[in-house]
């Protein structure tokens, strides 16, 4: 297939561009080259907003559409596409409003999070403009992504704890549940509904289970070899102070997305991946003053 890929150079929409070019695919990334592009893709130099009539020429299969926050992203991108096939957005979990009951499910009316704010919203521009102007397509809201090429400091600020032979600073008691979904697993999922084509138009995607942030950071100490001694910190220090998440606990229902993937990547194995990328590719992250403010403030 003749793929187009938007952004390509950084965590989930290069790793989307290189997954699809290793299966044999043509892909072509959409950017503005400022980033070194990775090997066996065509590089589309331009900037979505300014492409005139750059992309008239180009029949793709399939458009995965990475990197747009709004509606006049999409609008934007679609008005510029020649002839296209199955058009994908990688939306977000933000969509649902986090006074909803939980599991969230893909029936539920999307709306305002307190937590994410114009990030959510915008999204469901985005989402409101593809289901009303793209009959060939598919929305996809992850929770938390992660796996190679992650330049987002998350699990590679608990590897550098863990490195440094530090204990954890923990959120309270460490209960609270996160989401995640491998990147892998993202890829294989969209390769599933341009194949099938399932009727469904939406779908959660995401790890079948959650896991506290006491697990989470414990697997990501057992990645470098390590076991996390936990101090907890009162709720009354700003979390992200010192911790790479919102203080906000929700879990997305996964079924439909099981109906059609049911195998996904063990987390343990996952972060164990991460970690061996990370150890070479550090400078890569952009990195947030966690360590320091625990340096300072914590210990």
């Amino acid at each position: 297939m003749d793929i187009l890929v938007t952004g390509g150079t950084v965590f989930v929409s290069r790793f989307t561009a290189e997954y699809f070019a290793g299966r044999g695919h043509n892909v072509f990334v959409l950017n503005r080259g400022n980033d070194v592009q990775s090997v066996g893709v065509t590089h589309i130099k331009a900037d979505r907003h300014a492409l005139g009539d750059m992309l008239k020429k180009y029949r793709f299969d399939a458009v995965i559409d990475v990197t747009a926050y709004n509606g006049k992203d999409v609008a934007d991108l679609h008005e510029a596409l020649g002839r296209f096939g199955t058009y994908i957005l990688i939306s977000s979990s933000a969509v649902y409003p986090e006074s909803l009951s939980q599991p969230f499910s893909e029936e539920q009316q999307t709306g305002a999070n307190g937590i994410w704010g114009a990030y959510g919203t915008d999204k469901i521009a985005a989402e409101n403009y593809v289901i009303s102007h793209i009959p060939d397509h598919y929305i996809l809201r992850p929770p938390y992504l992660y796996g190679p090429m992650n330049n987002v400091y998350r699990e590679a600020f608990v590897f550098d704890c863990a490195e440094r032979g530090m204990p954890f600073y923990l959120p309270k008691d460490g209960s609270m549940p996160l989401q995640f979904f491998h990147v892998r697993d993202l890829c294989r999922f969209i390769e599933i509904l341009i194949e099938k084509k399932p009727k469904d138009r939406i779908f959660n995607v995401g790890n079948t289970e959650g896991i506290s942030t006491r697990e989470w950071v414990g697997k990501c100490y057992k990645a470098v070899g390590k076991v996390p001694d936990f101090v907890s910190v009162s709720g009354d220090v700003p979390q992200r102070n010192y911790f790479p998440f919102y203080d906000y606990a929700y879990i997305l229902d996964v079924a439909k997305q099981n109906e059609l993937m049911a195998e996904l990547t063990d987390i343990d194995e996952g972060l164990k991946e991460c970690y061996e990328l990370y150890k070479h590719n550090k400078a890569s992250v952009r990195r947030k003053p966690l360590l320091e403010y625990i340096d300072i403030n914590l210990k």
